[in-house]
């Protein structure tokens, strides 16, 4: 041993120390028991040494402490002294202090590694990696008891956090060696299959889709491209006579990473599409024809007649990988958009992704008359079509087709966000009382906790058709199912002894906490009520303290 190295290490092993010590801090046998797909905490770490501090980290924890003062070397180290003196003494430290952690603290493979600055730059070296062969056994057989149990055999929404584990897993080269591209997206979609109509639905999505891309920017690309982008803008060129297998791995490898294309476009937001078109154009720069032709034509799982409108009055051409529907209107008439809008509720019908957005070719360019809804050519489309009332009807129909909790149109973000079938509904809803049981029908599926568009569009029906004894009951649903965000000015109208009287009715059979959330968009809370109530007499009075009874639990 170079005896000038005996400091560097001994800083190194301190670190060491350090993160050994935190990680040994936690309720790890709690943690793990959450899931059977969890055989443990931490995985993998990585001591950095920059020449002059070393820090010790890993994907939970960084114990990096900036501007402290550390031990330097004069000269630098060379990448034979890491190689031949540092690397086999840490392993050998590392080692001795992970057996005395308890197992649940582990996963079942532990990599450590190290990044040295050497004499020419800096040096990325395996220090110690092993694996638990029999908690592997254990969680591979926990993984088959899972997907034939809760999956293929399952009939209820499943955890997030089951999806978290089981989603990486089965990425894992460790656990499966042999790529099974069609058992993982047949487990992948009986996921989503299982989740629909759940709150969780778009969070087990993204789950699937983060895994999905960490292996194929971190497994796959490495092996055919070289990343000659820089930070976040990631560019990627073919590596000098990189050869895609046509049979075997290779193949089951391109069907696994055109469905993470795929899955990336169609349900994560707007600027995460340049990722999943690089992932297909890759693919195709291999060779493969089936990444090109689903840039231009679809999936092919829907037929061409259903997918394709080519008519005098109207052009649609819908795909569904990109879940993008391109609707040319060549004559702006109710018979046009009557044509139209048949064609995506076939669509629908027939299994197109409802998260889906319009990309549209018009001339008129008309929107709705609410607050907070995104200029997009989706909202353009259904506002011109509202233009012509023999496709109201068909606007019905769509609306009933489309409407589906915890889907999107994907040309919304944010606090713009909305259901599938918002537009219909909206602008229905503002045209005629006869519309108001579906506007009803469509509350009662929006998912309050990420869509608040409705707040406008109650604001809107409010202002159009004032608050009466028609009004009311759509007016209370739209309250319901609003945000506390949401500011109407109708206090002094619903005080009105009729109007009291129809609302104490309605909210007869609600839980308490929603009547105490009408209380809190109307009076402003239950308090302002309770004054309210105080200074009142007579039936006035009982009415408000009868309301006030109801927003009590219990």
């Amino acid at each position: 041993m170079d005896y000038s190295l005996e400091p560097i290490i001994d800083e190194m092993k301190q670190e060491i120390d350090k993160w050994i010590a935190y990680i040994n801090d936690k309720d790890a046998d709690k943690i793990v028991k959450r899931t059977t797909l969890q055989a443990g905490i931490h995985g993998y770490a990585l001591l950095k040494y920059d020449g002059s501090r070393a820090d010790l980290t890993d994907n939970l924890l960084d114990l990096s402490v900036p501007g402290k003062s550390r031990l330097s070397t004069s000269g630098g180290l060379t990448e034979e002294q890491v190689r031949e003196q540092i690397v086999p003494e840490l392993a050998r430290y590392m080692q001795h202090r992970l057996k005395a952690l308890p197992p649940a603290v582990l996963d079942y493979r532990f990599k450590f590694e190290g990044n040295f600055q050497v004499s020419g730059g800096f040096v990325k070296v395996p220090i110690l990696e092993y694996v638990d062969e029999a908690k592997k056994k254990l969680l591979l057989d926990r993984i088959s008891l899972y997907i034939s149990s809760k999956l293929e055999a399952g009939k209820y929404p499943t955890k997030p956090l089951e999806t978290f584990f089981l989603a990486r897993h089965l990425l894992d080269e460790e656990l499966f060696p042999v790529l099974d591209s069609g058992r993982i997206i047949g487990v992948y979609e009986r996921i989503q299959e299982l989740n629909k109509g759940s709150k969780h639905l778009p969070e087990h999505r993204n789950t699937l889709t983060v895994a999905l891309r960490n292996w194929v920017e971190e497994q796959w690309l490495p092996r055919y491209f070289e990343n000659t982008g820089s930070g976040w803008q990631k560019e990627y060129t073919k590596k000098s006579g990189a050869v895609l297998a046509q049979s075997g791995s290779g193949q089951e490898a391109v069907e696994l990473v055109i469905y993470s294309a795929v899955s990336i476009l169609r349900y994560e937001p707007s600027y995460s599409r340049s990722t999943g078109l690089t992932f297909l154009n890759c693919v195709t720069a291999l060779g493969s024809t089936r990444a090109d032709r689903l840039i231009r034509e679809g999936s092919g799982a829907l037929a061409k007649d259903v997918t394709r409108l080519k008519a005098e009055l109207v052009e649609c051409i819908a795909n569904d990988v990109f879940a993008e529907v391109s609707i040319h209107m060549k004559q702006e008439s109710g018979e046009s958009y009557g044509q139209a809008l048949r064609f995506l509720i076939t669509l629908l019908e027939r299994g197109f992704p409802k998260s889906y957005q319009i990309k549209l070719k018009s001339a008129v360019k008309s929107w709705l008359p609410i607050k907070g809804l995104a200029k997009s050519g989706t909202h353009r489309f259904f506002a011109n079509a509202l233009e012509y009332p023999e496709v109201h009807p068909l606007l019905v129909e769509y609306a009933r087709a489309a409407m589906e909790t915890f889907e999107w149109y994907t040309d919304t973000e944010g606090e713009k966000c909305c259901m599938p079938g918002s537009y219909a509904v909206f602008g229905l809803g503002l045209t005629d009382r006869e519309y108001f049981p579906l506007v009803g029908e469509y509350m009662e599926k929006v998912d309050v906790e990420h869509q608040s568009v409705q707040n406008g569009f109650t604001a809107a029906l409010y202002g159009h058709f004032g608050i009466n004894t028609e009004t009311l009951s759509i007016l209370v649903t739209c309250l319901l199912y609003s945000t506390d965000s949401l500011k109407l000015k109708m206090m002094k109208e619903i005080e009105d002894e009729q109007l009291l009287r129809l609302l104490l009715n309605q909210v007869r059979g609600l839980q308490y906490y929603q009547v105490e959330h009408l209380v809190y968009l109307i009076w402003g809370g239950k308090d302002k009520l309770k004054k309210l109530a105080d200074k009142a007499e007579g039936e006035k009075k009982q009415n408000l303290e009868e309301l006030m009874q109801a927003c009590r639990r219990g």
